[in-house]
């Protein structure tokens, strides 16, 4: 497991007030249809951040695949792809100890205070790679957020490692920064 994501498990009952076992069980008896509607019953019931909201909800999933199951399955049949997932996690980890990778059944959102970027193998020939980047003009590589929606505000196209280059990683130390 992620040395971050563990951390965040856990401080939960510090941070929280609960374990992630404690949470699950309650959301358990919500049955939540959509990840947003726990995460928002979260924030505003108990007090919890966003981050441990998100985390705690992705964590809480019924099948409850671990974190790295839900990579696996994320990129089954699309393998050519994980060494730029790899190398995407590589760079963000060197921001800061802040940030916190938080798998989910389609995509990894990455967080500091804030989600501030999401990676989704969209194909299998490409990675989506949505951006927090408010009021930053779009262009042609740093495109609208597309089928992100209202999770970010910007998507690049990756399809291959090559993609990642200092215009795309300043892209995602703006995103870092602004998401504290």
């Amino acid at each position: 497991m992620d040395k971050a994501l563990q951390t965040m498990i856990d401080n939960m009952p510090e941070k929280t007030g609960k374990s992630l076992q404690e949470w699950k069980q309650i959301l358990i008896t919500k049955a939540f249809a959509k990840h947003g509607e726990a995460v928002k019953f979260l924030k505003e019931e108990h007090g919890v951040t966003h981050g441990f909201a998100n985390t705690i909800v992705a964590l809480s999933k019924e099948n409850n695949d671990t974190p790295e199951d839900l990579v696996t399955n994320q990129y089954k049949g699309k393998e050519a792809l994980l060494p730029i997932y790899k190398k995407l996690l590589e760079i963000v980890d060197t921001f800061g100890t802040d940030v916190v990778k938080t798998p989910k059944k389609t995509s990894v959102s990455i967080i500091r205070k804030k989600q501030f970027a999401l990676i989704k193998p969209a194909t299998k020939t490409r990675i989506d790679l949505g951006l927090k980047l408010k009021d930053k003009p779009v262009t042609d590589r740093l495109g609208n957020s597309g089928p992100f929606g209202t999770m970010c505000t910007h998507r690049v196209q990756i399809t291959s490692i090559s993609d990642i280059d200092n215009e795309l990683i300043a892209w995602l130390q703006e995103a870092y920064s602004k998401a504290n």
